[in-house]
């Protein structure tokens, strides 16, 4: 099942987006629902999913509620085809800013998180893999500090980088399940999550500013333009890629540009 994406590629497909009540994981899902995706969003709030999805509120680090809302959503859809991992919160600091209970509760919900919602989504995934070959994967919010050394990103950048690993790990294990697994890696998203940081700061105009400068785009990307990428990995059209990173990050990762004259 492949060509070329499209207004219809999801038709006839659904997907489950976690973290889908706000910014990247609710534009992924307002995107899914545009290409035809029947769409249920897990969130501790989803109450800002967007119009046309099933919302389901859940916590991820509640291995018992992962396993309910899932159960729902494949209830509700009728069967599971894409699951988008979103949902991850920050951390700001370096190692010594951060004690072992903000570690534990960072890796628990940007990692344990996935793997919560990967282990009850996996039989249904497998069945839907007999029966639409090519159209069925998982696809993981990462971020480029699983990549880059980031300042004041320890505890955030640990994280990430074992949703890197587990990526390619789950990729690999299951190849002959007919499930691609991938991940996204953006850079400073214009996100919720990036507006109370700057709200934080004590010139948010300046820090505002060195956030795009420090892309060389010139400027964050968008939740949107993650969200694309998310779902360009998940769509049938994208049946030979699994087992990779896409960085939507400016350049960030890549890029050595010389400084303005």
């Amino acid at each position: 099942m492949n060509g070329p994406a499209g207004a219809d590629d999801f038709a006839g497909l659904a997907a489950l987006v976690t973290g889908g009540g706000s910014g990247i994981g609710a534009a992924t899902a307002a995107l899914l629902l545009a290409r035809g995706a029947r769409v249920a969003v897990l969130d501790r709030d989803p109450a800002g999913a967007p119009p046309g999805a099933l919302r389901i509120a859940a916590d991820v680090t509640d291995d018992a509620g992962v396993r309910a809302a899932v159960a729902t959503a494949v209830a509700e859809l009728g069967a599971l085809h894409t699951l988008i991992g979103n949902a991850g919160i920050g951390a700001v600091g370096t190692v010594e800013d951060n004690d072992d209970a903000e570690w534990g509760r960072v890796l628990d919900v940007n990692v344990l998180g996935l793997v919560r919602t990967a282990r009850a989504a996996l039989p249904h995934l497998r069945r839907a893999a007999a029966d639409a070959p090519g159209a069925v994967s998982i696809t993981h919010t990462c971020s480029i500090a699983a990549t880059a050394g980031l300042p004041q990103r320890a505890l955030y950048g640990a994280s990430k980088g074992a949703v890197l690993a587990l990526t390619l790990a789950m990729a690999a294990d299951h190849l002959r399940d007919g499930i691609r697994v991938n991940c996204v890696n953006p850079g400073t998203a214009d996100t919720p999550w990036v507006a109370r940081l700057l709200d934080r700061a004590a010139d948010p105009v300046a820090e505002r500013a060195a956030l795009h400068a420090r892309q060389p785009l010139g400027r964050m990307v968008t939740a949107q333009e993650v969200a694309a990428a998310l779902v360009h990995l998940a769509s049938p059209a994208a049946s030979g890629i699994t087992g990779t990173a896409l960085a939507v990050d400016g350049g960030m990762q890549g890029l050595r540009p010389r400084p303005a004259r």
